[in-house]
């Protein structure tokens, strides 16, 4: 059973802090984009598992370039979901780290950015979003039907 907690105003904080740590160490290795802070990590008062996640947003020629350097700081994940717009890392740290790779514009892009734009303004989502994490057996199925929504609403 997945242990959550709740997100503060200082773990939010935290939050902002290593991200500006993990934008630095990108451009030091190169990396394309712009990094920015989603997920459970980025408002106070969801529940997350204290990982952190970031979405870097780069253009489609600069795709290729950002997922073969990001090896050198974190590990492919998922790699039956990518795609040529889309690909997803993690580092095993403490807190956990993932980053998200879309092409401006893509679906996914267009997803990460509406939904968690939806989630800053509405305290029904975020109040929806914790349930759904409390007394879902399938979290990530039925996150993945929550977010298609949000986004379906927000056009």
């Amino acid at each position: 059973m997945t242990r959550w907690q709740l997100t503060t105003p200082e773990t939010v904080e935290q939050a902002v802090a290593a991200l500006a740590e993990e934008r630095r160490k990108l451009i030091s290795e190169g990396v394309p984009g712009d990094l920015l802070l989603t997920g459970g990590s980025s408002l106070a008062g969801l529940l997350t598992k204290g990982d952190i996640d970031l979405h870097l947003q780069v253009t489609a020629d600069d795709f290729p370039v950002a997922i073969s350097r990001l090896p050198g700081l974190f590990a492919a994940a998922r790699r039956e979901i990518w795609t040529s717009w889309f690909a997803v890392f993690e580092r095993a740290s403490i807190p956990p780290v993932g980053v998200a790779v879309t092409v401006v514009g893509s679906e996914h892009d267009v997803r990460f950015v509406r939904s968690w734009e939806r989630m800053g303004q509405s305290a029904a989502a975020r109040e929806q979003y914790n349930l759904l994490k409390r007394t879902s057996t399938d979290v990530e199925t039925d996150k993945s039907r929550f977010f298609d929504d949000l986004t379906a609403a927000a056009m």
